[in-house]
């Protein structure tokens, strides 16, 4: 396999890692440490590597010893830190996952395989992750026999259970045994979100090394890494070793080494007296002998075998307590505080035998079973002796952390100045804080600080183990959620109308929502002045459907509204509309909006586009928690209608062709009535002061009425110039004129609190001293000296004189056609009309005049428009209905394969119930169903056949593409058949009716983003 490394060619096997393949091609250097610039060489074979980090393609910085060859592969050697290249080019489709299980084993060593078999015999489900390509753990660099044949024969021979994810690092251990995985893939990583009954760690050992002088030249190895380059890749580019063996592993090491060719001409015990004192090197720093007591001895390896530090870190994550065992030289696991068992070499279990013996009690305590028929292997290996209690060899320049530069004098320094804690001492000098997280360094920076402070390493304890375990890339993190995919969109049923008009968007919340109509080309400003000429001397249309729509049903409906509401609504008459304000406790404004008696016990209130959610939510709060004895129940019905504003002085026109029957409506008046020959809903409301109508249709026909409109002759206009035109007219917008800081009056609207009522939310607090003190900032009016001159948004208010305090500030601030100048709105205390100001905003300094806040048409003579003249009225519309995924048909079917496919189920009628069970549909929670199909509506069902789109998936891959975007376990033996969830981070309805078939129900605003995602995960498997 060819590949590059700083621009030189080389070859490696199949299976190296790029570590491998560069000891292969005979790479001694492999970089430079961070601060001092010295020499380094690989020094151990898996993720704990702080010297040979390498960058590959787009990743900035990785282990080379992590990173599996391939041909064409390209790498380049850093000093330490990562170097991002802006145009390397990044391909990866990075992904994420949900699973659950009975069991969840961490490591794919003896120990771990033993656990997994154990517990699957059970039938329990079992997932087995382990950050190697293959099975084994520390078998795969062993030359161990077990029965008498290879090691890997044994792993061959399991019977291993359940889900096994290799290449796959679990790097955070979380509450409730929620793990969080990377399993690294060719095309892309995924990060695998496993949820576990119980979890088995195990994670085996890191070997590590005393702190001795030269101790970080190039040929300085860990034991266990040149045994597993010599074993497991057959590459041994020494030839003469030493091996500093203070554990037994070390004998072990030499004698693979010297199986695999490589001179063994020295063993240094420091149980036997023999102490590695330093090293010396060629003109390039690179090994070449060794100093044993002061008997100096030519080698080009120095394998060292320091002891072995229980990899604990995901147990520690855990919330487990550690404790310092005397004898292993080491901290393994003491209470674990999930339900967890740690097994093997993680808990200071270091023979074979003993591992798996240790795996198989473990697994099958975690399945609820016993260990009893398990056959443990023949194993060859020898009984340990503890390891030396070494931490240091005399040398102040001995290296601590490989990575990081830190030496045994800057550990001297530290504690010095009186550090004790080893937090203080690892931010002090920087120790651990690499890309290998300690786990080269960590215990023996504690076992030297105990030296230095005359303390026990029990007593020193260790720094916090935090998650990841290991590094994660951003793209990792990030997945899939990129770029479309990045965050949930909505869209109307007219966006794509929108879209080819050439529409600019904004986003409000999640909708992206028409700006302005560009045409020609024209600037923002210009197509703004001609939206809102078309609204104030023609007819202009808007779509309105974002607003928040929420069905209200019952018959203490009304009384409901009366304590929600700052003004009355049970006695509003049935079929008409009333403009509402709804306080927080604290009786600021919360929302605003319509709200129509569509029958006596049947409301329908509208909210702000961004409020929607909130209102109903506030709503159900004070119902569930305050008021459950009120028959009242609430249904969302924004994404069921379609809205059209129609607006301007010839709105009667457009009415005429469109509604006829709804011409006779008077102001805040409504009626149930067809629309081009569908049943819809229009509303006689005006917030622009002109004639204008709301015209609801169900969704799918909403394009069909949009396009007949503009057809019509409707100047399309967007959030902009509705702006515009409700400032012209004082018309305040909660949210932007508003900032949870202002109540009705400071609106000047004292005239909709009722003071008639009882009580309603927030009205006590209306008679607090601070909500009623004469000093609180007001909505006023403001017209800037120059008429062309727009103040900013923000723009911080003062007197005019200048040198005084902070007035206020500008809320709202456009260029209008109608009066032909700029203006504003303000919040502003301590002023009256005819008060002059400063508006300051950066360097900009403008003076203003305060105004009453109503700019055009203060006698409200515009709002019935023109009458209705003879002239166009006559329609053909071509009316059609669209469903929201309509325009995905094509690429369902193109996407699709034999083991999974995507449709969408043809339309089907759906009702929400609240109250009695209706013994059909789907629960959806306490006292609520969606009832869908041929089914007769029954009184009190709330239609919501537009608010929602089915999407089918199907096929033995379907779990696999929900997996990618939904958190709940699908298992059948637990999914119910039907839940709400997330899927793709959007709301959805996910249905169960055959085995490998989902019915996914999405409302139609998110529908185009979901039918994006779907595809996106399709094609990812």
């Amino acid at each position: 396999m060819r590949f590059t490394f700083d621009g030189r060619p080389m070859r490696g096997e199949p299976g190296d890692t790029l570590a491998a393949a560069l000891l292969r091609d005979g790479v001694r250097v492999v970089g430079r440490s961070v601060d001092l610039g010295r020499p380094r060489g690989i020094f151990t074979a898996g993720p704990e590597e702080p010297n040979a980090l390498v960058r590959v393609g787009s990743d900035p910085m990785l282990a080379a010893t992590t990173v599996e060859l391939y041909d064409g592969l390209e790498a380049w050697s850093l000093r330490g830190k990562g170097r991002v290249d802006l145009d390397a080019p990044d391909d990866r489709r990075c992904d994420k996952g949900y699973l659950h299980c009975d069991v969840l084993v961490v490591g794919g060593g003896p120990a771990g395989l033993a656990a997994a078999t154990a517990a699957g015999r059970t039938g329990a489900r079992v997932i087995l992750v382990d950050e190697q390509p293959r099975l084994g753990g520390d078998l795969l660099n062993s030359r161990l026999l077990l029965d008498g044949a290879p090691a890997l024969d044994w792993v061959t021979g399991l019977d291993l259970p359940g889900r096994v994810l290799t290449r796959t690092t679990a790097v955070g251990y979380y509450d409730h045994n929620y793990v969080v995985a990377v399993q690294r893939r060719a095309r892309g990583e995924r990060l695998w979100h496993i949820r576990a009954r119980r979890v088995v760690l195990a994670t085996g050992a890191h070997e590590r090394s005393p702190a001795f002088p030269g101790n970080d030249r190039p040929g300085v190895m860990l034991a266990s890494a040149a045994r597993a380059y010599a074993n497991r890749y057959g590459v041994a580019p020494w030839r003469r070793a030493v091996v500093f063996a203070c554990a037994d592993s070390g004998y072990e090491a030499a004698r693979d080494l010297e199986a695999a060719g490589v001179s063994v001409v020295a063993v240094a015990d420091p149980r036997d007296g023999q102490v590695v004192t330093g090293t010396t090197g060629d003109a390039d720093g690179v090994l070449n002998g060794v100093l044993i007591g002061e008997r100096h001895v030519e080698a080009d390896l120095l394998a060292v075998a320091g002891g072995w530090n229980p990899a604990v870190h995901l147990f520690s994550q855990s919330q487990g307590r550690l404790r310092f065992d005397a004898e292993l030289q080491a901290f393994v696991p003491d209470a674990s505080a999930q339900a967890e068992r740690s097994a093997g070499a993680c808990r200071g279990l270091y023979g074979t035998r003993e591992a798996i013996v240790d795996g198989y009690a473990a697994g099958a305590e975690a399945a609820g079973d016993n260990p009893y028929g398990l056959r443990v292997p023949d194993c060859d290996e020898q009984p340990l002796r503890p390891p030396a209690a070494l931490w240091l060899v005399e040398g102040q320049d001995a290296f601590v952390d490989l990575h990081r530069d830190v030496t045994v004098s800057d550990l001297a320094m530290a504690t010095g100045t009186g550090m004790r804690s080893v937090e203080h001492v690892k931010r002090f000098t920087t120790a651990g804080t690499g890309a290998d997280q300690g786990k080269t360094s960590g215990a023996v920076v504690v076992g030297i600080m105990s030296a230095l402070l005359g303390a026990a390493p029990g007593q020193v304890g260790t720094t916090t183990f935090r998650p990841p375990y290991a590094p994660v890339s951003f793209a990792t993190l990030a997945g899939r959620d990129r770029g479309e995919l990045s965050d949930p969109v909505r869209t109307t049923a007219m966006h794509d109308s929108h879209v080819a008009r050439g529409a600019v968007f904004e986003d409000v919340g999640q909708w992206k929502r028409s700006w302005y109509f560009p045409q020609d080309g024209e600037p923002m400003e210009e197509a703004v002045r001609r939206e809102c000429h078309a609204a104030r001397t023609a007819v202009a249309a808007m779509d309105a459907s974002t607003l928040g729509k929420i069905d209200i049903r019952g018959a203490d409906a009304g009384a409901f509204l009366d304590r929600v509401y700052t003004n009355m609504y049970s006695t509003l008459a049935v079929g008409a509309c009333r403009y509402g304000l709804m306080c927080g406790a604290d009786g600021m404004v919360f929302d605003d909006g319509t709200t129509t008696r569509l029958a006596e016990d049947h409301y329908l209130m509208t909210t702000t586009t961004g409020n929607a959610a909130a209102v109903l939510d506030w709503l159900e709060e004070w119902h569930q928690t305050e008021w459950p004895d009120l028959d009242v129940s609430f249904t969302s019905v924004t994404d069921h209608w379609a809205t059209v504003a129609v607006v301007g002085p010839r709105a009667r026109q457009v009415i005429a062709m469109l509604a006829p029957g709804a011409l006779d409506l008077e102001f805040m008046r409504y009626a149930d009535i067809d629309v081009l020959g569908v049943p819809g809903r229009v509303f006689r409301i005006s917030f622009s002061g002109e004639l204008a109508y709301e015209v609801n249709v169900p969704w799918a026909y909403g394009r069909t009425v949009w396009e007949a409109v503009l057809a019509m002759g409707a100047v399309p206009y967007g959030t902009e110039t509705m702006h515009v035109l409700r400032a012209e007219k004082g018309f305040a917008i909660v949210g932007q004129d508003t900032d949870g800081t202002v109540t009705p009056q400071d609106l000047g609207m004292s005239w909709i609190v009722s003071k008639r009522k009882p009580d309603f939310v927030g009205k006590r607090s209306h008679a607090r001293p601070d909500t009623a003190r004469p000093g609180r900032k007001r909505l006023v009016g403001l017209l800037p000296d120059d008429p062309a001159t727009l103040v900013d948004e923000g723009a911080q208010l003062i007197p005019a004189e200048g040198g005084g305090p902070m007035l206020g500030h500008v809320t709202s601030s456009y260029r209008s056609a109608a009066l032909g100048r700029t203006f504003g709105l303000a919040l502003a205390r301590d002023v009256a009309v005819g008060d002059r100001l400063t508006a300051v905003s950066g360097e900009s300094a403008d003076p203003v005049t305060v105004v009453e806040p109503v700019f055009y048409d203060p006698g409200n003579a515009r709002r019935d428009g023109e009458p209705l003249t003879a002239e166009g009225l006559q329609c053909e519309t071509g009316f059609r209905a669209e469903s929201p995924a309509a325009a995905f048909a094509d690429r369902f079917e193109a996407a699709g394969t034999e083991s999974v496919r995507l449709r969408e189920v043809p339309f089907e009628p759906m009702w929400e119930v609240r109250g009695t069970d209706p013994g059909v549909g789907l629960r959806l929670g306490p006292s609520w169903w969606l009832v869908s199909g041929n089914i007769p509506p029954r009184p009190g069902w709330v239609d919501v056949s537009g608010q929602r789109t089915i999407l089918e998936l199907s096929g033995p891959a379907a779990e696999d593409v929900l997996i990618t975007g939904c958190p709940l376990d699908l298992h059948p033996s637990v999914f119910p058949g039907h839940a709400q969830t997330l899927l793709g981070k959007t709301s959805v309805i996910l249905e169960r009716p055959a085995p490998h078939v989902y019915r996914v129900y999405v409302r139609s605003s998110f529908t185009k983003y979901l039918a994006e995602w779907l595809l996106d995960a399709v094609e990812a498997l």
